[in-house]
């Protein structure tokens, strides 16, 4: 057993999932506040660990399945070069390592940690075998993820934080049922790998892609043109990155269908088309939150 399987065990190259957590720091217009940066980075650090103790004790649940897999019959458990003893032991000291972190933070924070580790749990036990409910609890742990930033730095959980992430994680989360089903050439082989497969099909997902899809858009332009007050100023110019937006949803719901990547994860890694789209997009985001005034005093102008 050599460290290398252990840290490809822990699955770094999944923390970029925990860069939801920082969200609330932009989008409260906290970006110039330091100690907002190291509370929501600090917080997105702990959710990192925490996050790879689940995928350990997840990749010890799922030994059998994934030597099905063409690409995670070589993850550390299910290849053999990590044994269980082992890898229980390195889930432990994650999992330790996470919540310890989170409590530096704030008993709020760990709470909310708490509640994502039970949700990981009963997840890896027996909910990813309940056909969409699977897919839901994957959205609610991006959602956990989401609102433990907003607690990190103290400000107040906006329903749309809620919405926008929930629908957003659950459209990816379709997605990646439908790039497993493109994954394998052979339907029995996916069906070997995860049995909650038996129950989507390519049409049920395509529509389940295409609404969830829709909702999360949706979602995203109600946020930007509602008079929450949560809704930072000069949310209005949001709107315009929709192009940027539709973009980034179609391209990764085209890859996902086409199993051009064998996890979403690796899409969201290497596909360029895709990772300008978010830069973009996350520029733009910050350029408006950040100088919204100075828009605002043009506007007459272009109107004129």
């Amino acid at each position: 057993m050599a460290i290398t399987d252990l840290i490809q065990l822990a699955r770094p190259q999944h923390w970029i999932k925990n860069v939801v957590v920082l969200f609330p720091v932009v989008f409260a217009s906290k970006m110039a506040d330091p100690v907002a940066w190291m509370e929501a980075i600090l917080a997105a650090a702990g959710f990192s660990l925490v996050a790879s103790g689940a995928y350990v004790l997840n990749d010890i649940r799922d030994r059998h399945q994934d030597r099905e897999h063409p690409s995670k019959r070589s993850r550390p458990v299910a290849a053999g070069t990590v044994s269980i003893a082992a890898a229980l032991a390195e889930a432990g000291l994650l999992l330790a390592a996470g919540l310890a972190l989170m409590a530096c933070i704030g008993k709020g924070v760990l709470l909310l940690a708490a509640a994502y580790i039970t949700l990981q749990t009963a997840y890896t036990l027996f909910l990813k075998q309940k056909m969409l409910i699977d897919v839901i609890c994957v959205a609610l742990g991006f959602v956990l993820r989401a609102v433990a930033g907003a607690v990190a730095i103290r400000v107040l959980v906006s329903p749309w934080l809620f919405i926008c992430t929930f629908t957003l994680c659950l459209f990816m989360g379709f997605c990646k049922r439908a790039n497993e089903l493109a994954t394998f050439g052979d339907v029995t082989q996916a069906y070997a790998h995860r049995e909650v497969l038996i129950g989507y099909s390519k049409e049920l997902l395509t529509h389940l892609i295409t609404l969830s899809g829709a909702i999360a858009v949706v979602a995203f332009l109600l946020y930007a043109t509602s008079h929450s007050p949560t809704r930072p100023a000069g949310a209005d110019f949001l709107v315009y990155t929709l192009p940027l937006i539709i973009y980034a949803v179609f391209r990764f719901a085209m890859l996902s269908m086409r199993g051009a990547y064998s996890d979403p994860i690796h899409l969201i890694v290497h596909d360029r088309p895709f990772q300008l789209t978010c830069l973009l997009w996350v520029l733009a985001v910050v350029c408006i939150l950040r100088w919204h005034g100075l828009l605002s005093s043009l506007q007459p102008d272009v109107l004129s």
